[in-house]
């Protein structure tokens, strides 16, 4: 039975995937796109992984240095760092001075 009719996803393939490790619709959305579109197939994406164990997660729970299995693949990348946002201050207004006509005008 289709899961994603937008991509054709069946609910064997996500099953699939989350034999391989996908624990998460987000990790199911990147390994074949079910949820990027239309997502009305993000909640039956959930009910199909349930609140089942996740493998990565119970590597974890073992005490694996990788659960991600990363290990052998180099050091991870390096993140930039961003400098902190400043906080926004709302402009100043024009001074407004009442003309002789009486309309209010900007300087």
């Amino acid at each position: 039975m289709y899961v994603c009719s937008c991509f054709g996803i069946t609910e064997q393939q996500v099953r699939e995937h989350a034999e391989n490790g996908a624990c998460t619709p987000r990790q199911i959305a990147s390994a074949t796109k079910a949820g990027t579109d239309c997502g009305s197939c993000v909640r039956r994406v959930q009910a199909l992984l349930g609140r089942g164990a996740c493998p990565r997660r119970e590597l974890v729970d073992q005490g694996s240095r990788d659960p991600l299995g990363a290990e052998g693949n180099g050091p991870a990348p390096s993140v930039p760092s961003v400098p902190p946002a400043r906080p926004l201050t709302p402009p100043s207004a024009p001074p407004v001075t009442p003309p002789m006509d009486g309309i209010a005008r900007a300087a």
